[in-house]
Parts: C-alpha cells; structure tokens; sequence
C-alpha cells in the first residue's frame, strides 16, 4: 500500500483445493466499518478471476469490469483495483488485492512493483513454512522420544495412558483423548486430559462417521478443521482442528489417540499428520517391546512358579509324609495315651499336606490372563470374603476341577461358595472354616464346614434356597446340616458335564 499510494490492501489466502479463500487479512478498513459490512469476501467475483486467472489484474474502475460483483451495505467506495497472485514456489498462496490509488489509477509500473513485492513475499512465505515444517517436525520428534523412553518404564496395562500424558504435555493441543473399540460398533473412551475430561473417561460412543473410525480404518492419521468436518459426537461438543491417530499393535488395533484444539485455533497442518503417522508407526513398535517385555516376565514368573511348586511336591510333602508313616510306626508301640498324642500330630501333617498341595495347585496355575480358572477364582473368592474371618478359612483341592469344570459351572461354584462364606461370617460366629472342592466320578463338590453356633429355627433361609436351586437346575442336590459340636456343613453336589440346562443359572 505504501509502495503504490493505496488506500485500502488485502491478502487472500487461498483454501485448499483452490476453492476460494481460507483467509481474508484486510488493511485501511477499521473495525467499526468492518463490523457493519459483516461477511468477509469468499473469493468470488473479481477477487475469484484473480484466483482463476492466476495472473495480476489491473483496473481503472472496478464498476466498469463485468467480472465486478459490487459491493455490500456500507463497504467504503473503491475505484482503481490491482490484483496480484502470490506464489510459493509452484504454488499460488494467495492473492494481494490494492484498490484506491492515491494518485489515480494504478500504472504499469505500479504492476510490476507489487509483482516483484508478491515475489519477495512468497519467497519469505516459504521460508517461515519451511521453518514451521522444522519446528512441528522438531516438537513431534521430542514428543515421540519422551513417549518410547516412558513407554520402557511401565506396563502393558498403563501404556497408552503414558501415551496421551506425554502428547498432551508436548503438543499444542486442548483437549487428548484415547479410545478403544468397544463391541462391534462402538468406542470406548479409557483416557481424556484437558478441559471435561472427566466427564469423558468411560464414555461409550458409535464409531460410524467418526474420525476416530476414518483413523482407525486407513491406518492413517486423519484430521477435521471442525465440527463440519466430521460427523456429531456427544463425547466432544465445539471441538476446533482435530487429528485421530490410529495406534496398533502389528496387526492389532489398539485404539485412537485424538488430539483437538479449541475452536477457532490454528488448523493441523500436512506436516503435522506426517509426523502424527510416523508417531503412530513407533508407538505400534513401542507398544509391541512393552507387551514383549510384559511377556518374558511373565514367562519368568511362571517358571519360578513352577519350580518352587515343584520343590514343594517333590521335597517338602514327601518328607512330611514320611514322618507321618514313621509316626504311625511309632504309634504301633506305645501305650494308648501316648499313640492318641501320636495320631493327632499325623492328622495335623495330613492338614499341612493338604494347604500345601493347595499351593501347589496355586502356584502351578501361574499367571493365566484374564481368564481365570475355577481354582483360582475360588481361591479369590475365600481371599475376598475371608477378612472378617480368623483364621483365614483353609481350603482343600482334588481332582481335575481346572480341566473339566466349564465357566458357566465355575461361575456357580464361585457363587454357592461367596453365600456360604458371607453366611459364615455375619450369623455363625464361627472360629474355624473348612471347605474342600473336589470332582471324582463326574460329579463336582463344593463343602463348606464351620464350628459356629449353626442356624437358629426360624431364620430366613433365602440365601440358602438360591444355591439349592442352583444345584436343582444343574440336576444335583444340596444338603444343610446344623447343630451339633460342628456348627453347620452345607454340601453342595452337581455333575460336571455342561448339560442343557447349565446355562440357565
């Protein structure tokens, strides 16, 4: 403006695709004036030939071209025009508008002036692109550091919380969201930071038309502008420039990293998804050495498990159990007083060799993810329930209860023994528990024995007429005996084949 003497001067920023313009930077109009006018120009009528036209256009009088689109409500008068493209390198930016010469109608010379400036101007356009690239390059690549060197230091189960964290942290962005799938048509938010986050954390949303969904599909970081550019979720109301990163495992998906900004902020730009993608690529290599490392720990935890369980089996019970036959020996020749003495020392061996193989069996299930197998579900079961028992109950295995009790079977086990447990410890004051599980001839049993003050006449049994239902529907029985120097045995016994009716309990 100051070059040529004009009055008013714009830059248009051209959008992606060519269509029209992204920005319009405009100069000489104050904001009052440009508050009434309202709408800035979109790049049609004349600013659109220069769009069009790719070349610069000079006028004397912008009514006279046909081109001219005319002006809105209270927009200041403007005569003379001299449009001008700016290019970065092959590439039209945008387009320097000057109307309203100082002295008349722009000149040739005035052209060629604020061609050679729309050259220099691209020229530095370029440079601070090129220096935006570097530094976006230059955050993405410390932020992907921080997130592997992280990564090495925590679990399987906490991996892509630490990758939101650290985005979050280095990125410029408001709002970071993981989610999962969840079903066949749904996701799963596990991780939000940023503003209403907690109001996110465990929100369950469809994925059709997602982002999140686009992502997750291509494999590929995808990004919206707005609202407008993706399809509605309730998780993120007035959500600005978003990117979704897709995150894998192999072949595996894992989920999305979403990362958005306020409304109104400055947009992702293509070097942005670029090191976003190349982002993913190395979380999916991190994830997979931490689940690896996750692996070999678990391998290693199995194998010590399995030793010591062998050491038991092998050392400790058979050495207990030849004590025990020297005793009887033993107890074949002393008096009778001495031999009772004798033969409750074998029984107390007998007690110990038995919580010893419970171990055993302990130990030997090792590690076994997230399904769990009756026994070690019914030894959490007596873990859980037992805190208000002393001592702890003892519990006592046989058979091949892992290899043919089926889920739906363990899952009433798992449930007879929680009532009879919870009975225990709120009416019979009892100080010892007993309960042995065991299959043998195709019928499973579950006996729970305390030394309490048994069940009073009289008292409401609704607890105990579920599980005898329970044992009903699978065709077994359950008997409840009370009274007596014993307090109260309730067995429960059911086949274990998995019949018809086993799954509706």
């Amino acid at each position: 403006m100051r070059l040529v003497d004009a009055r008013y001067g714009a830059l248009g920023v051209i959008a992606p695709g060519g269509q029209g313009l992204e920005r319009f930077i405009h100069v000489g109009i104050d904001a009052v004036t440009a508050e009434q006018i309202g709408q800035l120009p979109t790049g049609k009528g004349l600013l659109g030939a220069v769009i069009a036209d790719r070349a610069p256009i000079r006028l004397a009088h912008l009514a006279t071209d046909p081109r001219s689109a005319g002006f809105p409500e209270g927009h200041p008068p403007m005569d003379a025009f001299l449009g001008v493209p700016v290019r970065v390198g092959d590439q039209v930016y945008g387009n320097l508008y000057l109307t309203q010469g100082a002295r008349g109608p722009f000149s040739a010379d005035d052209e060629e002036l604020v061609i050679a400036l729309a050259a220099t101007a691209g020229i530095a356009i370029e440079n601070a692109r090129l220096y935006d690239i570097a530094k976006t390059r230059e955050i993405w690549s410390v932020t992907t550091a921080d997130v592997m060197a992280a990564m090495l230091e925590v679990s399987g189960e906490s991996v892509l919380e630490v990758i939101a964290e650290r985005v979050g942290a280095l990125i410029d962005v408001d709002l970071v969201v993981v989610a999962v799938p969840h079903g066949n048509d749904d996701f799963r938010v596990t991780t939000a930071s940023g503003p209403g986050a907690a109001s996110l954390q465990g929100r369950v949303f469809p994925a059709a038309g997602t982002l999140a969904a686009r992502a997750l599909a291509t494999q590929r970081a995808a990004s919206a502008v707005g609202e407008a550019d993706q399809a509605p979720v309730d998780w993120q109301p007035g959500s600005g420039p978003t990117v979704a990163i897709p995150l894998y495992s192999g072949p595996e998906p894992l989920g999305v990293l979403t990362i958005s900004r306020r409304l109104g902020a400055p947009p992702f730009t293509d070097a942005d998804l670029d090191m976003a993608f190349a982002f993913a690529a190395q979380a999916g290599v991190a994830i997979e050495v931490v689940r690896a490392r996750e692996d070999r720990r678990r391998l290693d935890t199995a194998r010590d498990r399995a030793r010591i369980a062998r050491d038991l089996h092998d050392h400790v019970i058979q050495r207990l159990f030849g004590a025990g036959l020297s005793l009887q020996a033993v107890s074949a020749t002393v008096d009778a007083e001495a031999s009772a003495a004798i033969e409750a020392q074998v029984d107390a061996i007998d007690a110990a060799i038995k919580d010893i193989r419970t171990v055993v069996f302990a130990l030997g299930a090792g590690e076994r993810g997230r399904t769990k197998r009756a026994r070690d579900r019914l030894l959490d079961v007596v873990s859980e329930v037992s805190a208000g028992l002393s001592p702890t109950p003892r519990i006592a295995f046989s058979g091949p209860l892992d290899s043919l009790v089926h889920p739906s079977l363990a899952d009433d086990l798992v449930a007879v023994l929680r009532e009879c447990l919870t009975n225990t410890i709120r009416h019979a004051d009892a100080h010892t528990v007993e309960i042995s599980v065991g299959i043998a001839d195709g019928l499973v049993t579950l006996a729970v024995e305390d030394d309490g003050r048994g069940i009073p006449d009289g008292a409401r049994l609704s607890g105990l007429a579920n599980i005898t239902e329970r044992a009903l529907l699978r065709g077994g029985a359950c008997t409840i005996t009370s009274g007596g120097a014993r307090g109260t045995r309730i067995e429960w016994s059911v086949p274990a084949t998995d019949g018809p009716e086993s799954g509706s309990t």
